[in-house]
């Protein structure tokens, strides 16, 4: 492989690492329009938002990864202009869709060259992961729509199916390399993270991805934060001198990639006992989710900043992995209708627009989480009252500024999108269009949270768009 960029660019990573410099300059796909960058013997890098490793293994290429669509042919070309070595193999390390679009360009390369396409190899749980992408594609939609601010996403319904599959752990040897693919539950339950031994490189996947591990979401599906605190020590022990993430930049060095793994362990780990302990003490949820604590300076580290999920819900995701649905509130257990019971509420306190001005008054002295609930309250028992409206708007517009995560960001920004619309007799897409920032996340610029001091715009502009990450 034909060596390009690689020093600018890793001296920009090793700038990352100190703190020096945002991740804004590399998920905003800066480095990915030339070529790919040399990182290691035999190893080179396609960094973009969804990062893709490519290894010459002297008979053939495998990758680990393949991006989303929409970078699925500067992918073929980075390749390309490097190497014009068959590809041989591509590794999903999990079924995300935006680790797994860019196999098309080489099957169609293969078929028109009349030789075999790449072998795709992945865990077996991802063949069922695409089955339920399928079946719930609207659903998913709504969500991606909502998560990242994006009125028009239109959610995949066709897929690269892997050729082979493995359950715990799969040795493959090709050329002068060998990739050891290994099984571990974390962010989704089909997650592989590959060693290449000869190397002394490791491909994590989304198991580490200079972000607070995805291990909360609201609005997927559960995860796994104790197996991933395993994987990360166990990734910890093998002693790599090159970690290749699924986002952000490569760590070089083997006393950073052991800091690095083993910070992103510690967190999940504190997480865990600390929320196990409650559980065991008989508390309920509300008083789970305000007593787990993050142990200080953890998330101060410039690989664990909370910009996409956050650790308050790592824990509601640990309660549903651990305890079920029921929060311990005997209310919740079968209540009323939501309209029912705001509607109620409203009429004690004298009216919805009283409820909409105590909320009003909340947000004023700073009291968001507050305001949230009675703005909320307001508008479902009086969900046409543009007053109403209006106050709910602006209170999730300015919960939203405040929150680092683009999960909460996501879902406060939509909420003041509704309102906003029924105040001004338009729609979500209208309102969530209006801002510069706006625009251009609908347009496709999918953020991963804030990742400098003034910006959150630091998705990868796109024709389309899909879910980044999951």
């Amino acid at each position: 492989m034909t060596e390009h960029n690689s020093s600018g660019y890793l001296e920009y990573a090793d700038r990352v690492w100190s703190g020096e410099a945002s991740l804004l300059a590399h998920f905003t796909g800066e480095f990915a329009g030339g070529g790919l960058v040399q990182v290691g013997e035999r190893t080179g890098f396609f960094p973009a938002f969804a990062n893709v490793a490519v290894f010459d293994t002297g008979d053939g290429l495998v990758l680990i990864d393949s991006g989303d669509f929409r970078t699925a042919a500067q992918l073929h070309e980075s390749v390309r202009g490097h190497s014009s070595a068959p590809v041989a193999a591509v590794v999903y390390t999990h079924g995300h869709v935006d680790h797994v679009f860019g196999v098309g360009p080489f099957d169609r390369e293969a078929a028109e060259a009349g030789t075999a396409r790449p072998e795709v190899v992945a865990h077996e749980a991802v063949a069922a992961r695409f089955d339920r992408y399928r079946e719930t594609a609207g659903y998913n939609t709504w969500i991606n729509r909502r998560q990242f601010g994006v009125p028009s996403l239109q959610w995949p319904t066709e897929y690269r199916y892997p050729d082979t599959t493995y359950r715990d752990r799969l040795a493959v040897r090709r050329g002068e390399l060998t990739f050891e693919l290994v099984h571990a539950r974390g962010e989704t339950d089909d997650h592989t993270y590959v060693w290449i031994p000869e190397l002394k490189t490791l491909c994590t996947g989304d198991l580490f991805i200079w972000n607070s591990p995805n291990a909360g979401n609201p609005q997927k599906v559960q995860r796994y934060p104790v197996e991933w605190a395993r994987a990360l020590r166990d990734m910890q022990d093998l002693g790599a001198e090159v970690l290749l993430p699924g986002h952000g930049v490569p760590i070089l060095g083997s006393d950073r990639i052991r800091q690095a793994l083993g910070d992103t362990a510690e967190l999940l780990e504190s997480l865990c006992t600390q929320t196990r302990d409650l559980m065991n003490a008989g508390a309920r949820l509300d008083e789970v989710l305000h007593g787990v604590k993050v142990p200080p300076g953890l998330l101060e580290k410039p690989y664990l900043h909370p910009a996409y999920d956050e650790p308050e819900f790592v824990v509601r995701n640990l309660w549903r992995l651990w305890g079920g649905w029921y929060d311990q509130n005997p209310a919740n257990l079968k209540p009323a209708p939501e309209a029912a019971l705001a509607a109620e509420l409203a009429d004690a306190a004298g009216g919805a627009q009283v409820l909409a001005g105590r909320a009003e008054e909340l947000l004023g002295r700073g009291e968001l989480r507050l305001a949230a609930h009675l703005a909320e309250t307001a508008a479902l028992a009086a969900p046409n009252d543009r007053d109403v409206a209006r106050i709910r708007a602006e209170v999730f517009a300015r919960r939203a500024v405040g929150e680092t995560s683009t999960m909460a960001r996501g879902v406060f920004n939509w909420a003041a999108a509704e309102s906003a619309a029924v105040a001004a007799g338009t729609d979500v897409a209208t309102e969530l269009t209006r801002s510069d920032e706006g625009r251009r996340r609908a347009a496709g610029a999918i953020s991963v949270g804030v990742v400098d001091d003034d910006t959150c715009g630091c998705g990868v502009p796109a024709e389309d768009s899909t879910e980044q990450g999951g």
